[in-house]
């Protein structure tokens, strides 16, 4: 294929700015979907996970062709945590496709990627989405967007970017600032991908030299590589070379040869320089690694990413109920699931602890961590984790934390809640401006210590309105003592069953964590504590039967719903002596150490 019939493009946008929507709608337009075939929403959104939580997490392509040239649609993740698939999807295209609400303008997610694809050199389209609704401020969004090419220090070529206006949603769209009509289609968004993104760059003629960016596998073909052809042709039945660091090439030929196609990946014989592949036969393939030429291999620059900055504990669950629940529940089930991970997942990183079935895993944000474990839970595994703790280094002899930049939209009520509990974290507003009617958006910057828990604390005092994204903004000298959680932890004192006598006893005291009927055992915990001192607690206490009655005794227990604690909650909730066990079926608190015998020695060492 000639590399002027061939565009590659990423798509960059904050979560719900239609992202997505827009894929399908682009997709719907290029004819994708024959006449007979049911049209999927959503349908770059593959992952249980990400169809859940209305989020993009892995950077997945489509093909399609529109007026004779093949465009390879590349849908990127918008969260920070995922700052690895971001690098990787970037290294496989020649522009971006940048969409952004008409109302809410662009947002930090926005920010994070674009950064990303300013760093490469990447020319851009701008689509403002969204502009038939009632609060669209559509003209004076594209200045909010050429405010932050400039705050990203964008050069002036950047900033000559081509502007439609779209309503994704219905598959309509023009060019400039309006509302386009039920006449109009996307075909000037497809167009100005045309027009505006180069064609790739390359020679087919030169020697061989493609990168893999993305690992798959396949019940027939085993590990697949995928990537994109950066010079040369790669030809199905081949012979090339995997260059790995530096390691001797490993010579071989190729398994298959794939392309995408559509929505799907079809057998192709060559992939010129530009192009898009998916080839097997490479059991050993990496991200990174470069494939080229046999009789002269040329590696190419790894992938960089950003260095992880949160870490946490992945180890063998040692409660009593652990087993009961899970399918893969030993210290080598978890490493080599984890090990897997790191394959295909270059923003994480593993090592070893003092214990063997203890490992550190480090990562790019608490989402990021989150994704993995309700990912190995999903899978079958029982484990249990420890709290994040933020990946500290020195600079010039300095010890420095992380700092993270945080957007949090909320009603307008709660911007002074929002306020009084940043403030005691060493966060600093950077920015207070409308939002959506009658919504406000806070942008701080705050350590990322400051920030465990801090979701959680949010969602309480705005009632479960706030909105809240954060990206990695830098470093920042380490800035000491920040507050932790205010209550202490109601510690069951014995195994059993919790009865609803003794959870109406013990609401008056704290807020519960379970309702009755719950398998509790010594050192779990079932709730926070009003006051800051840990109490021992017994939920499993059952009334007294006398054959004296009383109108006092008899009055039927009246439980508050407790507080339900999802795996994020609980991995912010707790403290460095506590941990999360994880299990296909439940979610559980626990003291590391679950007698309070052992817990009164470790206290005098």
């Amino acid at each position: 294929m000639p590399p002027l019939s061939l565009r590659n493009v990423a798509l960059i946008a904050h979560v719900d700015h239609g992202k997505t929507t827009l894929v399908d709608g682009l997709l719907r337009a290029a004819g994708v979907f024959a006449d007979h075939e049911k049209v999927i929403d959503r349908v770059m959104d593959s992952d249980d996970q990400e169809r859940e939580r209305g989020i993009t997490i892995l950077a997945k392509a489509a093909s399609i062709q529109w007026s004779g040239t093949k465009i390879n649609l590349v849908d990127t993740p918008g969260h920070a945590d995922f700052g690895g698939e971001v690098e990787r999807a970037l290294a496989l295209v020649d522009g971006v496709l940048l969409l952004v609400d008409a109302a809410e303008g662009p947002m930090p997610q926005t920010r994070y990627v674009l950064s990303k694809a300013l760093e490469r050199q990447l020319p851009a389209v701008v689509v403002i989405n969204k502009v038939d609704r009632s609060d669209a401020r559509a003209e004076a969004v594209v200045d909010d967007i050429y405010e932050l090419f400039f705050d990203l220090d964008a050069e002036d070529h950047h900033i000559e970017f081509p502007i439609i206006s779209a309503i994704a949603r219905d598959g309509h769209s023009m060019v400039g600032i309006g509302v386009p009509t039920e006449d109009d289609t996307l075909a000037p968004i497809l167009d100005a991908i045309i027009d505006h993104i180069p064609a790739p760059a390359g020679d087919p003629e030169a020697p061989l030299q493609a990168l893999v960016t993305n690992l798959d596998s396949s019940d027939y073909l085993g590990r697949l590589g995928i990537g994109r052809v950066i010079e040369g042709t790669m030809r199905a039945g081949e012979t090339v070379a995997l260059i790995q660091g530096d390691d001797a090439p490993i010579k071989r030929k190729l398994g298959s040869l794939m392309g995408f196609v559509n929505l799907g990946r079809d057998p192709v014989e060559t992939r010129v320089a530009g192009d898009l592949f998916i080839v097997s036969g490479f059991p050993e393939v990496g991200i990174g690694d470069t494939f080229g030429d046999a009789s002269a291999p040329r590696a190419l620059p790894r992938l960089q990413v950003d260095e992880p900055v949160l870490r946490m504990t992945f180890g063998v669950s040692t409660s009593p109920l652990a087993g009961t629940e899970g399918k893969f529940v030993t210290s080598r089930q978890i490493r080599d699931r984890l090990e897997k991970e790191v394959l295909g997942n270059v923003s994480i990183r593993i090592a070893d602890t003092s214990s063997p079935e203890v490992i550190e895993v480090a990562g790019r944000g608490e989402l990021q961590l989150a994704v993995l474990i309700e990912a190995m839970r999903r899978e079958g595994f029982e484990l249990q984790v420890s709290r994040p703790e933020v990946v500290v280094k020195d600079i010039e002899g300095v010890r420095h934390e992380p700092l993270e930049r945080v957007t949090v939209d909320v009603p307008d009520e709660y911007v002074g809640a929002v306020t009084q509990v940043v403030a005691p974290r060493k966060g600093r507003i950077a920015d207070l401006r409308p939002g959506d009617a009658g919504r406000s958006i806070v942008t701080f910057t705050a350590p990322s210590r400051g920030l465990l828990g801090l979701r959680f604390m949010l969602l309480t005092v705005t009632r479960g309105t706030a909105l809240v994204h954060q990206h990695h903004e830098g470093w920042i000298p380490w800035v000491g003592e920040l507050p932790s959680r205010q209550g202490g932890a109601m510690v069951a004192d014995r195994r059993g069953s919790s009865t609803g006598f003794a959870l109406d006893n013990l609401q008056k005291r704290g807020e519960l964590m379970i309702g009755p009927g719950v398998e509790v055992y010594e050192g779990m915990i079932i709730g926070e504590a009003s006051r800051p001192e840990n109490m021992t607690v017994n939920p499993t206490k059952g009334k007294q039967l006398t054959n004296i009655r009383t109108h006092s005794t008899d009055d039927a227990i009246k439980l508050k719903p407790h507080r339900i604690m999802t795996l994020e909650i609980a991995i912010e909730w707790i403290t460095d002596d506590e941990l999360v066990e994880i299990t296909p079926k439940s979610i559980r608190i626990r003291k590391q150490l679950l007698t309070e015998s052992e817990r009164k020695r470790a206290k005098k060492k």
